[in-house]
């Protein structure tokens, strides 16, 4: 008998025309009066009648029947009824591509989305990481087990809670007055309709594609800037307050990410001669990661660079100290040659020319 912990593909044979008619209305949101008014039945029915589909599907309450909705397939995203197999989702998606992005989204902070520039209220943490787990894969479908090990990881909820928490994401993320929504679902599991949501994620890394290419094209000053660009798309603390292992995972690549790009940015700096903003910010780079050993031999060679050996020692000095005391590691092989070749001034060694200081 079906619950809202529905393990297999619940099924409504059970159910007349007329009651799978108002179990789609239910599984849509409608209030008993836009039922009523939908399927031209007095208000007061509405009430016995899912009291009788409650009965015959073994559900608690409006809670659980909108969950089996979607659980069969009689409530699918941006779709509608599926009364027959073969409607493709794709119909609706087609529609919401053709009108352009509508909905923003931003995981490189605090999850964030907006509608036409308006901010949206995205519900409780767990809804949020699971809307954050569709951003972080824009472009391909999510299983409902991937969201279920992503959000809850060794806890799953009790309750089959997942379409629930997507159903209320759809309403949420809806296209204007329209019903359709950036999230489809097809039977493998959810995904943003491509070209309906722009995520800042994807953003950043078409800049970071596009930075590369100027760099290959000899164009510094232009992968600079869109360096610049990638960089300003990150704002405070990654995900911030999201649960899961997903989440958890995802600041960890983000954060190594968001060095990488830094790091780009401040040697291309360093290239074009802008010495001191390239040093201020490998100083506060240093300083947010003080146990990143690539970015303090960084500083070293644009402190020795600027001339500046004294201090690009104390760097190595105070990187080795951090090391010992909070890993208790000496520091690698790449950070020690570095300080050899400072110590001999060897600047063909450190990628140097006398064209560049």
């Amino acid at each position: 008998m079906p619950t809202t912990a529905t393990t297999g593909r619940p099924t409504t044979t059970v159910l007349r025309h007329q009651e799978r008619k108002l179990l789609h209305a239910v599984g849509c949101g409608l209030r008993d009066d836009e039922i009523a008014a939908a399927l031209a039945i007095p208000e007061d029915a509405v009430a016995g009648t899912l009291a009788r589909i409650l009965v015959k599907l073994g559900l608690r309450d409006r809670a659980a029947a909108i969950v089996h909705a979607f659980d069969c397939g009689l409530v699918v995203p941006g779709c509608g009824p599926r009364t027959q197999a073969g409607i493709p989702v794709v119909r609706t998606a087609a529609a919401v591509r053709a009108a352009g992005p509508k909905v923003r989204i931003s995981v490189l902070g605090p999850l964030r989305a907006w509608q036409d520039g308006r901010p949206l209220n995205l519900g409780h943490l767990r809804q949020q990481a699971v809307l954050a787990a569709l951003a972080l894969r824009a472009g391909r479908t999510v299983s409902r087990q991937e969201l279920l090990d992503g959000v809850w990881g060794m806890e799953p909820p009790v309750t089959n809670v997942v379409p629930v928490y997507v159903y209320r994401l759809r309403k949420t993320l809806r296209i204007g007055a329209s019903p359709d929504s950036v999230i489809e679902h097809n039977r493998c599991g959810y995904r943003l309709v491509s070209g309906a949501v722009e995520v800042d994620v994807s953003r950043m890394e078409e800049l970071v594609t596009d930075t590369a290419a100027a760099d290959r094209a000899g164009d510094p000053a232009e992968a600079l800037r869109l360096c610049s660009q990638a960089l300003d798309l990150f704002r405070g603390e990654l995900l911030a307050g999201l649960p899961g292992p997903l989440a958890e995972l995802e600041r960890l690549r983000l954060t190594e990410r968001r060095i990488a790009i830094a790091q780009r940015k401040l040697e291309w700096q360093l290239r074009l001669g802008q010495h001191s903003e390239a040093i201020a910010g490998l100083f506060a780079l240093s300083t947010a990661h003080p146990l990143n050993e690539p970015v303090a031999a960084m500083l070293m060679r644009a402190l020795y660079r600027h001339g500046r050996q004294a201090d690009a020692l104390t760097v190595f000095d105070r990187a080795r100290r951090r090391l010992t005391d909070e890993l208790g590691v000496p520091p690698s092989r790449m950070l020690r040659r570095t300080h050899q070749m400072i110590l001999r001034g060897d600047e063909a060694g450190l990628g140097l020319t006398r064209t560049t200081r």
